[in-house]
C-alpha cells in the first residue's frame, strides 16, 4: 500500500518499520505541499498505532507559511508519532539542531561550526 504522499506503507528498514512523509520536491508550490500534508494527516490519524516518522523536506522552500503549517501538521500527529526525524531542512537558511538534553543544546549554540 502507498500513503497519499507516495511512500510505501509500511516501509521496512533494517529490521524496523518507518513511515516517510514526502513533503520534499515541492519547491515553492505551497498549495501542493499543504494538500499532501492534509492527506497524510488523515492517513496517519486513521492508523491505530504509533509510527516512527521521517519527514523529507528536500527541495521544498521553507518559507514562514511552510514552517507554520509543518509545525501544525506535526502537532496534530503527535499522538500517533513515536519518533520523528527531519531530512532536508537546510533550506531554512539557519543552522538547526535537535537535542533531548538542554545542556547539549546550549553547548552546540555557543560552539563554532
Amino acid at each position: 500500500m502507498k500513503s497519499p504522499g507516495g511512500s510505501i506503507f509500511p516501509y521496512y528498514y533494517k529490521g524496523g518499520e518507518i513511515h516517510c512523509l514526502k513533503y520534499g520536491s515541492k519547491h515553492k508550490d505551497q498549495n501542493k505541499l499543504f494538500d499532501v500534508m492534509r492527506q497524510e494527516e488523515a492517513f496517519i490519524l486513521g492508523i491505530n498505532k504509533k509510527l516512527k516518522v521521517w519527514v523529507d523536506m528536500y527541495e521544498t522552500k521553507i518559507a514562514k507559511e511552510v514552517l507554520d503549517q509543518l509545525i501544525c501538521n506535526i502537532n496534530n500527529l503527535k499522538d500517533h508519532v513515536d519518533k520523528l526525524s527531519f531530512v532536508g531542512l537546510s533550506g531554512m537558511g539557519q543552522s538547526v539542531s535537535f537535542y533531548a538534553d538542554p545542556e547539549e543544546a546550549k553547548t552546540w549554540l555557543i560552539t563554532d561550526r
